[in-house]
């Protein structure tokens, strides 16, 4: 036996001791696990939540109505009509981003439990939250990411966000993509004795649970209604799932919730070759179809990111439009925010349309901007890359090869995602870890809540899998 599988021996162990959590209890039938349970034993009411964020400074952001882009989105409406645009700007939180809101919990939580550090696998504005968050409360750092090529070349983006977290303090353990990531986060984690501040902690989803309580409650102060829709960057799923169980919590069970990502479709993320040829390093399809269809493919047993739960909708949008965006929130509502955050802004825009002029949809999070963050480093690293760069109609754009910027509002769009044929991806997934082909009643109803499907459509696909047990 290598170290690795050595390693991978002691995965559970390892896993247990970092984030405290005994996940084996929460598993019931052959394929399902108690979610609501693994969510009330975080041990924090919401109450608790907004109390302990806002100690640190985390939370209670403003939302901002985008006039100037609304009356774009009238201009370029086949109706001359569009729905009202908002946006939660997050940015305004201590590392610039909603992360604080899932990293405040996840430090606190290690501080009262008396470990000495945290740490946490991740590329993006997630470890600069972690960091934040752990000088605050006075605890050591570690953020592990693939932040290279095997050519020792990385994305301006992701070189940007490590900068960020160094200069809160952390040590920064940067790697090549590929399969080591985990190996050498776990081999961290044991050797550390950390805490494992996970993205897919029932901790980290909790505290965005806030974010969707604050739009309902703003929405409501503010406008006397709530949200028609909310639109969300979607990558691992935890964004979706912690602001949609906010707005449920506020009572806003009306509003539409939709997930947008960047279509990246044809770029392996795990690839050496692809993994510079791609311009956005979260909030796209990469992550958010994996991890939609497959959710319990992260650091933890079971993951608290269920995004097919609460999503009514998700759509894609293209590299292109997001960078036209992002030159479009600073030039018409004076905001330079990161090109990342602006993918739900995209699709807002598109959706809007859709809309009488009274309603309301609410762009969920922005995030900071600056040095490689910025549109025009990253624009230039794509034509150094051979990704040719021009301003025509997006969908010319072929991901990898092309970044098409919009020649005009008008063609701004969104792409539906069939959300039946994620939802039996899904399944199809979960069917695969069955030791043998059968369930019980309590992994239908499961499967029922994770796909919002009707028990009687479970059991007919689950019969053309040819599972026994029903």
């Amino acid at each position: 036996m290598n170290k690795y599988e050595e390693l991978m021996v002691r995965k559970n162990e390892i896993v247990l001791k970092s984030v405290g959590i005994d996940f084996d209890k929460y598993e019931t039938g052959k394929l399902s696990f108690d979610y609501e349970r693994l969510m009330k034993d975080v041990g924090y009411t919401l109450e608790e939540v907004s109390e302990i964020q806002k100690d640190v400074g985390v939370g209670s952001t403003p939302l901002l109505e985008l006039r100037n882009i609304t009356k774009l989105a009238r201009k370029s409406s086949r109706t001359g009509k569009a729905a009202r645009i908002f946006v939660k700007d997050e940015s305004c939180n201590p590392s610039g981003s909603f992360k604080d809101r899932r990293a405040s919990i996840s430090v606190f939580d290690a501080m009262k439990r008396g470990y000495k550090g945290v740490g946490a696998a991740t590329s993006g504005n997630y470890g600069a939250a972690v960091a934040s968050q752990a000088n605050i409360r006075g605890l050591k750092c570690i953020i592990v990411n693939e932040c290279y090529d095997s050519k020792k070349i990385g994305q301006p983006e992701i070189l940007e966000k490590g900068r960020k977290c160094e200069g809160f303090g952390a040590e920064v353990v940067r790697l090549t993509v590929g399969p080591e990531l985990f190996y050498t986060y776990l081999k961290i984690l044991e050797d550390t004795g950390y805490y494992n501040a996970s993205l897919y902690s029932s901790y980290g989803v909790a505290g965005i649970e806030t974010l969707g309580y604050e739009i309902a409650e703003q929405c409501m102060k503010k406008l006397g209604k709530e949200p028609d829709a909310v639109v969300i960057t979607h990558a691992g799923g935890g964004n979706v799932t912690g602001t949609a169980r906010g707005l449920i919590k506020a009572g806003a069970v009306k509003t539409k919730i939709i997930g947008a990502s960047v279509d990246l479709s044809g770029l392996h993320m795990a690839s050496d070759i692809d993994f510079n040829k791609k311009s956005f390093t979260t909030g796209h399809t990469g992550f958010g179809i994996p991890f939609m269809t497959n959710p319990d493919r992260s650091d933890v047993p079971r993951s608290a990111a269920r995004p097919l739960r609460y999503l009514d909708r998700f759509v894609t949008t293209t590299q292109g439009e997001v960078f036209w965006m992002t030159e479009i929130l600073a030039q018409l509502e004076g905001l330079e925010r990161g090109p990342a955050g602006n993918t739900s802004l995209v699709a807002a825009f598109a959706i809007a349309q859709e809309y009488e002029d009274d309603a309301i949809i609410v762009v969920q999070e922005t995030e900071y901007t600056g040095a490689g963050k910025h549109l025009i480093p990253q624009l230039n690293f794509a034509k150094e890359n051979g990704i040719k760069v021009y301003v025509g109609d997006p969908k010319e754009q072929v991901p990898g090869k092309s970044i098409v910027i919009p020649s005009h509002p008008s063609i701004i769009s969104v792409t539906d995602i069939d959300m039946e044929g994620l939802k039996n991806s899904y399944i199809k997934n979960a069917i695969n870890k069955l030791t043998k082909n059968i369930v019980e009643q309590v992994d239908i109803e499961f499967l029922s809540l994770e796909t919002k499907m009707a028990k009687e459509k479970i059991v007919e696909i689950l019969k053309q899998h040819k599972v026994g047990g029903i």
